[in-house]
């Protein structure tokens, strides 16, 4: 079954899910993903669920003077993906602090899944990079995909 871009999964503990399509220039010497591209569909993903939230990263950036940035991320690499292959890539927010927001993604191959990660973000001023509270109306969209009042 084909993805729509930015659909919630189902049985997927309504996960955002972002279609993404393996290229040539994604794959290595052995003819599979190379595993840094991995991140880089998971990104891709987190930016299109905040995108669908109401939240361009550069209208933060410009009106709050903030950044998300990926301050860890553990990567569990379970089977190759290939050229071609239509992949789907899931973001679930798992928890929240102050400034820092808790992500857990996968790469999925129709049902069979291909990688899995947990991402910590941290919430940065955009000019001196410390941390810094993550502002009210993004905070509630992350508590509304969290299922949880704070």
């Amino acid at each position: 079954m084909p993805v729509t871009p930015g659909r919630i999964a189902a049985g997927d503990s309504g996960a955002f899910v972002w279609p993404v399509r393996v290229y040539f220039e994604d794959t290595d010497a052995g003819g599979v993903v190379y595993y840094a591209n991995y991140l880089r569909f998971m990104e891709r993903a987190r930016t299109e669920w905040l995108r669908q939230r109401g939240f361009e990263q550069d209208r933060l950036r410009a009106d709050t003077g903030i950044l998300f940035v990926v301050r860890s991320v553990h990567l569990d690499l379970k089977r190759p993906a290939r050229f071609n292959d239509a992949l789907s890539v899931s973001c679930r927010p798992s928890g929240m602090g102050r400034a820092s927001i808790d992500v857990a993604q996968s790469v999925t191959r129709g049902d069979l899944e291909l990688a899995s990660a947990h991402v910590r973000l941290a919430c940065v001023d955009a000019e001196r990079f410390v941390p810094v509270a993550i502002p009210a109306p993004v905070r509630s969209a992350i508590e509304l995909d969290l299922g949880e009042k704070r």
